[in-house]
């Protein structure tokens, strides 16, 4: 996969489609620009679709991580991003985002507001932050060290791909039948899991729990005029609705809605209804 310079390290990334409109995908925590995918194939016409890994993740450097995990911090992750889309000529472009994208994002909208258009927010973190305890991030620790910890963990994000039952506590994950691609997709994704920075392991719950308490970007949500659609999976067991509603109601241009039967990762867990909503987005902007 081609690596952009972004300051001091390189970054992956990847292009789906050709056109007028770009849009830049933010992913989330542990994951990847693949996330996307089975999804952008079904895209529409005219639109250029960029994924591009954070530091730590995917095929992008892995810089050792600070004792504070200051390195991996959000606006860390949002210079990364800018300077890449400064390295790829993108002047101006729109965002779409899962999960942990989406408090990158707003840090990114509100360092260069005048550089993005519309944002498509699945599952965010918003600017609220996230809190996590020891406990929190102790799961993180066990996660590191056990492949099935992690596989359990990680069928959570995407719940509806599961038996039900099968996600009890102790339980081991057990697909739904008939997934074809999607499954082969999620298990290739685990196995990526595995080669992120330590930085990406404790450094997002750290980072993003330093977000929760500065009450930073919460103070600012009404800066955020950008338009913005956000779903959220009614079975997401990740992000807070309440968060979400918060968000909502602070921003000026933000619009909620709860998607039935899917989990935190629609993009993985029903790429074409993702890129149905996508579509419904970005089809048709001239810019």
């Amino acid at each position: 996969m081609p690596r952009v310079q972004a300051g001091e390290i390189q970054l992956g990334w990847r292009e789906w489609g050709r056109g007028d409109v770009t849009v830049v995908f933010v992913h989330g925590n542990l994951a990847s620009k693949d996330w996307i995918e089975l999804a952008a194939p079904l895209f529409p016409s005219g639109v250029r679709v960029i994924g591009i890994d954070w530091r730590g993740c995917g095929d992008s450097d892995r810089p050792k991580p600070a004792a504070d995990y200051v390195n991996y911090a959000m606006q860390q992750h949002a210079q990364d991003l800018l300077a890449a889309l400064d390295a790829l000529g993108i002047e101006f472009c729109h965002l779409a985002t899962h999960s942990t994208g989406g408090i990158i994002a707003a840090r990114m909208l509100l360092m260069q507001p005048q550089r993005f258009g519309r944002v498509f927010a699945l599952d965010p973190v918003t600017p609220l932050g996230m809190a996590f305890n020891a406990d929190q991030i102790g799961v993180f620790r066990a996660m590191m060290a056990s492949k099935e910890v992690t596989r359990a963990v990680m069928a959570t994000a995407a719940s509806s791909l599961f038996v039900p039952d099968s996600l009890a506590p102790n339980a081991v994950p057990r697909f739904r039948e008939g997934l074809g691609d999607i499954q082969r997709l999620f298990e290739r994704i685990l196995e990526q899991t595995f080669s992120v920075s330590e930085g990406i392991w404790i450094g997002t719950p750290v980072n993003l729990n330093r977000e929760w308490e500065s009450k930073e970007l919460e103070r600012r949500m009404a800066e955020i005029r950008h338009p913005h659609l956000v779903l959220w999976g009614e079975r997401d067991g990740w992000i807070p609705p309440a968060d979400l509603r918060a968000m909502a109601a602070a921003m000026p241009d933000c619009r909620l809605v709860i998607v039935p039967g899917v989990g935190h990762s629609m993009n993985l867990e029903i790429p074409a209804l993702f890129a149905g909503y996508f579509g419904a987005w970005f089809g048709g902007l001239a810019r």
